[in-house]
């Protein structure tokens, strides 16, 4: 399994002046669920594409600062190598299928076919990330037959089927609906209880502050933070940049309810009714 460390990370796509990525510098755990938030434009697909290794090697530009992924270098590691440490699922599933399979198992098994994965493994491998992903019964449908939202998860299985030791998503449930995204979450988690590594840009607040074990906050391509839920929303200028808290810390702050030991106001549903009982968090 892995860590990753990022020191000092900046970045400037070829075509612009402006800093992309300026100045990063933080380190995940093994097994860490760790969730990227900000506004538009703050350096959230940026950021998964440098710690994935498109950023530099296939968007190219200005680039300075180390990403290691445990012993490997981004920028010094072939990219065919980096695959077989981070898998990456964009926003958009078409940027992820292949476009040449006839059915969802077949797509499934493209990159498992190029790593050279024996059969039995690798339909075994499918089986499962299909079952996580709750898209067995499409097993046999033509890809381009899928929902948005179903085609999206055969992209996310794709991945899975791999078994990464990081998993980098970039807003993978934007298509979804709450119980795709609800599939979808769970069966992440099940990965970084497993001791996969789980970094994931969201905008849905809660499923951030019910899944992480911390959040990155970002804004303009600025790191701004890098702590637990519990802290990040409980931030006094968090709608500075561009964010809104979860609901519950919403109404923790509106009645001054804050857990003393931490000074935070509840981030779930399970904090909220424990501070509100007087049980603790």
């Amino acid at each position: 399994m892995s860590e990753i460390t990022v020191e000092q990370l900046k970045y400037r796509y070829p075509s612009s002046e402006h800093l992309a990525l300026d100045g990063f510098t933080f380190h995940i755990k093994t097994g860490e669920f760790v969730g990227i938030i900000g506004r538009n434009g703050s350096g959230k697909s940026t950021l998964c594409q440098a710690l994935a290794g498109l950023v530099p090697h296939f968007y190219k530009g200005a680039y300075g600062g180390k990403v290691l992924l445990d012993d490997l270098e981004v920028r010094n590691t072939e990219i065919s190598r980096l695959c077989k440490k981070a898998g990456i699922v964009f926003q958009n599933p078409f940027n992820q299928i292949t476009g040449s399979k006839l059915s969802v198992f077949e797509e499934i098994a493209f990159g498992l076919e190029n790593l050279g994965i024996p059969k039995p493994e690798m339909q075994q491998r499918i089986e499962e990330a299909m079952e996580l992903l709750g898209i067995s019964r499409f097993r046999d449908r033509n890809p381009f037959e899928l929902s948005g939202g179903q085609m999206q998860r055969m992209a996310i299985a794709s991945v899975l089927a791999m078994k990464p030791d990081i998993m980098i998503l970039d807003e993978p449930t934007s298509q979804l609906d709450p119980q795709g995204r609800e599939e979808v979450y769970q069966a992440v988690s099940m990965l970084a209880e497993k001791g996969i590594t789980i970094i994931l840009a969201e905008h849905n607040m809660e499923k951030i502050a019910y899944y992480c074990d911390r959040v990155l906050l970002l804004h303009d391509g600025r790191q701004i933070d890098f702590d637990t839920p519990q802290k990040i929303f409980s931030r006094e200028d968090l709608e500075q940049y561009g964010v809104e808290a979860p609901v519950f810390s919403r109404i923790g702050r509106a009645l001054d309810k804050k857990d003393t030991a931490t000074g935070c106001y509840p981030v779930t549903l399970e904090e909220t009714t424990a501070l509100f009982l007087g049980t603790g968090v």
